[in-house]
């Protein structure tokens, strides 16, 4: 049986006690993981976590201040040089030449590379057709969907091995942020390698695997589905007509362990179970509120949120 060690050594990516401070801030705190091949890996938390940092460290822009990575073998600070033929990277803001047209981006990234956009449409042929109609267009005057999509034609166009994705959907519109991760979903079917961060926890599901990332560290490494059906304490959607107060009310109760507005109920988790109704009665009882309360299963969310005030404690 393989130990730990091991099993990293057999990863794609390779990431072992890296650290990161400015000063007295302390933006990465002794992370350890790693990345198989062809992995949609997703870097899950709030703004603050440290997952730009932790891109920035592994595609060779920023220098960990202790521990090291390697991707395919290659360390981040001694091999920078050849990695950067390796990775494709899309930063969280739009960071193409906003004064050149959609093809001159596309072609004065190829050429860096030293390739060409005819030798390697076929790696972007899905993305950027749709695209491609507005080729003489401006970058800047694209909407936040379509320059998204040239953003990461851009990023593919050298044949990456693996691909970083910096938060790629903040900012643009809900059917955007669908296209984008189905075409991640399709990028990934040609054994491509992605990390992506982002802040959305619905997308968290999307990912074969995530890392739930707060102040710096990682609290937990695994599947979407497993992170979910490893939730074992009892939750509960409460309704009532006096929002606000309820949820203050609620956060009072000696029975409460956590109390968050979802939408237009508040998940309540308790230290013990209770039988719905019984419960019900409890907090009119508290509250002086009539209320609907039901048990539930957790979605990826209600999980952030118990680990995140499990790592505070």
């Amino acid at each position: 049986m393989l130990n730990e060690n091991q099993l990293m050594n057999k990863a794609f990516v390779n990431i072992n006690k890296v650290s990161k401070s400015y000063g007295e801030v302390q933006a990465l705190n002794d992370i350890n993981f790693s990345v198989d091949e062809s992995e949609l890996f997703g870097l899950i938390g709030p703004d603050g976590a440290g997952k730009t940092t932790l891109i920035r460290i592994l595609i060779t822009m920023l220098l960990p201040s202790s521990g090291s990575a390697s991707i395919n073998g290659m360390d981040v600070v001694k091999d920078f040089k050849k990695l950067r033929h390796l990775i494709g990277y899309m930063p969280g803001t739009f960071s193409l030449y906003e004064d050149l047209t959609v093809a001159e981006n596309l072609n004065f990234f190829a050429t860096i590379f030293n390739t060409t956009v005819k030798n390697n449409y076929h790696l972007i042929k899905d993305i950027y057709q749709q695209i491609e109609p507005f080729k003489d267009r401006r970058a800047g005057n694209l909407s936040g969907g379509m320059k998204q999509k040239l953003a990461l034609s851009c990023a593919l166009i050298h044949k990456p091995e693996i691909l970083f994705l910096d938060e790629p959907t903040t900012g643009i519109d809900a059917v955007s942020r669908v296209e984008l991760w189905d075409m991640l979903k399709e990028l990934k079917k040609q054994n491509l390698t992605i990390i992506v961060s982002t802040p959305y926890m619905d997308e968290a599901q999307l990912c074969d695997r995530v890392a739930f990332m707060q102040k710096g560290e990682v609290m937990e490494i695994n599947t979407p589905q497993q992170i979910v059906e490893d939730f074992d304490t009892p939750l509960y959607a409460v309704k009532g007509n006096n929002f606000y107060n309820l949820l203050l009310d609620l956060r009072k109760m000696e029975l409460t362990k956590t109390a968050f507005p979802f939408g237009d109920s508040i998940h309540l988790t308790t230290f013990e179970k209770y039988d719905s109704a019984i419960l019900n009665d409890l907090i009119m009882k508290f509250t002086g509120q009539r209320t609907h309360t039901e048990r539930i299963n957790a979605n990826i969310e209600d999980c952030f949120m118990e680990k995140m005030l499990r790592n505070e404690a």
